[in-house]
């Protein structure tokens, strides 16, 4: 039977040890990176003792830190519930003015792990199917919505050929010819949502191009993606941390940008008269 490791976690926090507590904490603010470390490596970053971590392992009711280990990674794909979510936020965070400190920290150790572990020649690939794609089509849903319209406004602004697709029921019309020369960018973060990967299957499927921006590899998402871009989304809480995303689509946007030079200035020329015209900016 699956067991939800991160919920049987945040459910015996509160009789845990001060040692235990810290392999906790590490383990709900940084979720997606359990499953490849090993526990040494955990013991290192949770700043407690090898032995530490083996008990904390037993502790928890499994025979020993492989067994652990292995629960933990068929957590990831479960992920917990909006509700459990909530409730572990409460175990982590508690009401001091210092907390509100330790969730900004997150923010940026989540964008430091994401500059750690970006593959730079994976970066460097979206950036070239960006530019040479015929038709390029971002699918994103839900929270990661707000990800998708970020990318989908400037991307907009640099190349001729970039939609959005926010529902397969309306959208679904608009993919029937996709082809070789077509490029589809799926974002979707824990808990991934189901329409992102079916549509995202679905392009691999008719040969299109396939870029994945997500939390981690094993995102239902990685198995049809020519090119895996991770940024890290770490939080214990009900909501996401899409500042590192953001900074990812940031560098993609800018890149691009950088090398879509013809026409380039000729159109945010265009642009800034268009915005004169209708009197877009306030003005003091």
């Amino acid at each position: 039977m699956d067991i939800n490791v991160y919920k049987v976690i945040s459910e015996k926090m509160p009789s845990m040890s001060k040692s235990q507590l810290k392999v906790a904490q590490y383990i709900l603010k940084n979720p997606n990176q359990i499953p490849f470390l090993n526990v040494g490596k955990l013991a290192r970053e949770a700043d407690v003792s090898d032995a530490t971590v083996v008990r904390f392992a037993t502790y928890l009711g499994f025979s020993g830190y492989p067994e652990f280990q292995q629960h933990i990674q068929s957590s990831v794909q479960q992920q917990l519930t909006t509700t459990e979510r909530l409730k572990m936020s409460q175990e982590v965070y508690g009401e001091k003015d210092e907390e509100i400190t330790d969730i900004l920290k997150g923010d940026v150790d989540n964008i430091q792990m994401t500059m750690k572990n970006l593959n730079i020649k994976s970066f460097r690939q979206a950036v070239e199917c960006l530019l040479k794609a015929r038709q390029v089509y971002i699918v994103a849903n839900r929270s990661a919505a707000a990800l998708g319209t970020f990318m989908h406004y400037y991307l907009n602004m640099i190349l001729d050929n970039v939609e959005i697709l926010d529902s397969i029921e309306k959208d679904s019309d608009r993919l029937y010819e996709l082809n070789k020369d077509d490029l589809v960018v799926g974002i979707s973060y824990s808990r991934y949502t189901k329409s992102t990967v079916e549509i995202f299957s679905y392009a691999k499927e008719k040969g299109a191009m396939t870029v994945a921006l997500t939390d981690n590899l094993l995102s239902p998402l990685i198995p049809h993606a020519d090119v895996s871009l991770t940024a890290a989304s770490q939080m214990p809480s009900f909501i996401d941390s899409f500042v590192a995303p953001m900074s990812v689509i940031n560098a993609l946007i800018i890149y691009t940008a950088k090398a879509k030079q013809e026409g380039f200035e000729d159109r945010f020329d265009a642009l800034e008269k268009v915005w004169e015209r209708f009197d877009v900016f306030y003005c003091t």
